[in-house]
């Protein structure tokens, strides 16, 4: 009877081994595919990133151009510029030349 109750025990204990080994490699194929999941996802986050970096830059140039066009519109040149050509102005005794098309 001692014999059975050992035998029993050992197979009960194989029986255990075996349990424990498969939900070991269950949860290992688990974060294995979680893992390369993740991985897939920062490198799509990391493109998102730079194209976002790229457009930052852009709009950094963008104002400045802005920037710019707004102290060149403050200048007597541009004064000039926009009534000369929107209103027709000209200085006095400024002469015009025009094509006859």
């Amino acid at each position: 009877m001692a014999r059975k109750a050992a035998f029993r025990k050992r197979r009960q204990n194989r029986l255990a081994m075996m349990l424990v080994t498969t939900v070991v490699l269950m949860m290992l194929i688990v974060v294995a595919v979680k893992s390369v999941e993740l991985r897939n996802k920062k490198e799509s986050y990391d493109v998102k990133v730079a194209q976002l970096q790229q457009e930052i830059a852009a709009e950094k140039e963008r104002a400045e151009e802005i920037e710019e066009y707004g102290k060149y519109t403050q200048t007597k040149k541009y004064v000039e510029e926009v009534a000369k050509e929107k209103l027709g102005l000209v200085y006095e005794g400024e002469i015009i030349f025009k094509d006859e098309n």
